[in-house]
């Protein structure tokens, strides 16, 4: 009887990846959802100006704000969020398992105060102006608190799937040795500063609005100060993260890490710091038009390479440094008495442990069957990070010469990364069968994407035509 892995059939996105879906929904999302932070911050801000110094007129710029959030994060926010759970789901269910297991009652925290958040954003909305002022400021202040505790929790969960806050944590288990570490730290105060950025240039939405001269003048450079000021500490917090890497994440992001990430956030530094100072000393220019330029450049520039670099200097590993990226189980972990899947897939293989694996295919003998079995074995292992085709994330085919053929790609499977040598990926301890059909496989899949680049990628996502394949015989 087969020993069976608890393997989930793997997603397989042949245009652009899993991993860009869920990257390109996830970097949305974070625009959304620090925006709705560091305005809660702004608003119990301006609410406690609007007691202690008089300045009623502020309570309106709540107001259109926090419609303006109603939509811009609470809709929007609430669509892409939900969408990452689906996504990441779908591509990393053992991934999010991990996650739901350690952090369950945390989870459940974090949604009692987005609730807070969602009935808060309502009441400031609604509210503004019908009471007094002094109960509106205290409304801020625990909208202000729910949003950064949903940051806090958040965070902190991030920073477990780079690895846990303590090695400990393997023995002996715990929510907080999970939680609390120097990376967590160093990734909420980068979180934390960068959203008040993202705030800076988002609240130009509402403050375009502002007809008093006065007001304008004063919501532009406040916006611009605390967007300045979050930009410059962001940056700090961001080298003091780099500093918190373990040996292997470092040797990650020297190695992997795109050669424009570095000159892309100090462009996106120079060119926020720039807005700023222009916004402070023309509040006049902080309009719609280039407040929604402003965002786009922010979006772009600043969230879509940090969020990759984020997801790449965590490789191999996809949640606290015992779940690899390809789903397998690559360590023990005694105290939620989960053991290493590595020892299982060096005997049997993928083929006879992964449960959706068709019964003709565990042990392939014709060519067909052996080309069926290499494509199979190369979804379940590299797909959750390579692409098969030609198109999305790290097509598997530029990892080998243009000449490759199959005796060429064994060897090079059955080298370091048979050993688990290669730091960014993880290890391929199968059996030297495996290693061949695999082998074969993407000598055919690389051999076809230079004739016919589409019909390659109608196979490797649907399987070879059995009448297509010469030699039925192994």
């Amino acid at each position: 009887m087969n020993e069976f892995l608890g393997l989930y059939p793997a997603w397989l996105e042949p245009g652009i990846g899993a991993g860009w879906v869920i990257g390109f929904i996830a970097t949305i999302h974070v625009l959304f959802s620090h925006a709705s932070v560091g305005a809660a911050l702004v608003f119990a801000w301006l609410a406690r100006r609007a007691v202690t110094a008089n300045q009623p007129q502020h309570i309106d710029f709540i107001r259109k704000y926090g419609a303006f959030l109603l939509i811009f994060s609470y809709v929007l926010g609430s669509v892409t969020g939900p969408g990452i759970w689906f996504a990441a789901t779908i591509a990393s269910p053992r991934g999010i398992s991990a996650l739901i297991h350690n952090f369950v009652w945390l989870w459940a925290t974090e949604w009692v105060f987005f609730l807070i958040e969602v009935a808060g954003v309502y009441l400031l909305v609604y509210l503004a102006g019908r009471v007094p002022v002094k109960t509106y400021l205290r409304y801020c202040t625990i909208f202000a608190l729910s949003s950064v505790g949903t940051l806090l929790i958040i965070v902190g969960i991030l920073s477990f799937m780079l690895w846990p806050a303590q090695q400990t944590w393997y023995q002996t288990g715990g929510v907080l040795t999970a939680f609390f570490g120097e990376s967590m730290f160093a990734q909420l105060s980068a979180r934390f500063f960068f959203m008040l950025t993202i705030t800076g240039v988002v609240g130009g939405f509402a403050a375009a609005k502002t007809a008093d001269p006065a007001e304008k003048a004063y919501l532009a450079r406040t916006l611009s100060g605390l967007g300045a000021v979050g930009a410059v500490l962001g940056a700090a917090s961001l080298c003091w993260f780099v500093s918190t890497l373990s040996a292997d994440a470092s040797i990650v992001s020297a190695t992997r890490m795109p050669e424009s990430f570095e000159p892309m956030m100090w462009a996106a530094l120079a060119v926020t710091l720039i807005y700023f100072a222009v916004t402070a000393w023309r509040p006049s220019v902080m309009n719609f038009p280039v407040t929604a330029l402003a965002t786009l450049v922010i979006l772009v520039m600043g969230l879509a390479p940090g969020e990759t670099a984020r997801e790449i200097v965590r490789k191999p590993w996809v949640a606290g440094g015992f779940v690899y990226a390809n789903q397998i189980v690559g360590r023990d972990v005694p105290a939620l008495g989960v053991k290493s899947e590595l020892p299982v897939l060096a005997e049997k293989g993928f083929l006879a442990t992964h449960p959706f694996v068709p019964e003709n295919l565990r042990k392939p003998q014709t060519k067909w069957e052996r080309l069926e079995a290499g494509r199979i074995v190369s979804i379940a292992a590299c797909s959750s990070c390579h692409s098969l085709t030609s198109t999305g994330v790290r097509p598997i085919a530029e990892y080998f010469p243009g000449k490759a053929d199959a005796a060429g790609i064994k060897d090079w499977l059955s080298a370091g990364l048979y050993r688990g040598h290669i730091a960014y990926m993880p290890p391929l301890p199968v059996p030297e069968q495996e290693r061949g059909v695999m082998s074969e496989f993407l000598a055919e899949i690389i051999a076809l994407q230079k004739t016919d680049p589409q019909q390659a990628a109608r196979i490797a996502v649907k399987g070879f035509p059995k009448e297509a394949v010469q030699g039925e015989q192994p």
